[in-house]
């Protein structure tokens, strides 16, 4: 338990030192948060009712996605796991506790983001405190698994980004953040419930706003932690401890069978 604490206090204070994972766990989040709190309700006068979950989900997306995988890349590539193992650090562990300690960075994030925006910009308030919450902690888990799945199945920092950007990139243009899901065009709709996104949009939207759920909410808030949970597990399935292993236990596509709830509930919902 000792080896555990130091592992996740080194890992949590490299959040905040590293400059790269400072950046994506605080800079980048919040300075997007402020940019579009001072543009978009000029825009758009209704992104006061969502301001603070699609802020919220935007850096869950960013610390996760973007911030998750190449450690894990780099750590590989330059022997760092060749040592744990030596030194009897499981592998659960090395791929458990990234995810724990970037939730705890956005939950800092997210507790500035959802005191300061209805100061700051007129935003509206969750009304539901306890299923905010619980819709927070199953995008963290959904998307942690996914950055950390991206991490073992990438053969490079290079490829990271291209995985990472095909996830990010639709789920800012379609995943409800900006537009509302009912305005997205029928074959857009289809593509949007792949995305955790739209599963956590749609959850704050009917459980924690007071607003009006495309889907059954807690449908979503279910469908994004086994995503989360079936991720993670094909990450320990997986893993690899040395890049220079020539034999892997499965192929990298079964990284896909992640978003199998989203796929399932696109037919059921």
């Amino acid at each position: 338990m000792s080896a555990f604490t130091t592992h996740f206090n080194f890992e949590f204070k490299t959040g905040i030192r590293n400059k790269n994972l400072l950046l994506m766990n605080y800079l980048f989040p919040l300075g997007f948060y402020l940019m579009m709190g001072f543009i978009m309700p000029q825009i758009n006068p209704f992104f006061r009712e969502t301001m603070i979950p699609s802020m919220i989900t935007f850096a869950i997306l960013a610390s996760t996605l973007l911030g998750l995988p190449d450690p894990l890349v780099n750590a590989r590539e330059s022997g760092i796991f060749r040592s744990y193992k030596i030194n009897g650090v499981p592998a659960p562990s090395i791929l458990l506790i990234p995810g724990l300690t970037t939730g705890l960075h956005l939950a800092i994030v997210s507790l500035v983001i959802m005191v300061t925006a209805p100061i700051l910009f007129d935003a509206n308030v969750p009304t539901h405190g306890l299923n905010l919450l619980i819709t927070m902690v199953a995008l963290s888990l959904a998307c942690s698994g996914i950055g950390i799945l991206i991490g073992v199945i990438s053969p490079s920092t290079r490829m990271t980004v291209l995985y990472s950007q095909a996830i990010f990139v639709p789920s800012m243009l379609l995943g409800g953040l900006m537009v509302s899901f009912s305005m997205l065009p029928e074959a857009a709709q289809t593509i949007a419930q792949l995305l955790p996104a739209t599963h956590a949009m749609n959850a704050f939207n009917g459980l924690t706003m007071g607003g009006s759920a495309d889907f059954n909410p807690w449908a979503s808030v279910i469908m994004l932690s086994a995503s989360g949970l079936i991720a993670f597990l094909l990450a320990l399935y997986l893993f690899s401890w040395d890049s220079k292993n020539s034999k892997r236990r499965g192929h990298p596509a079964l990284a896909l069978l992640a978003f199998l709830p989203y796929a399932v509930g696109i037919v059921l919902l």
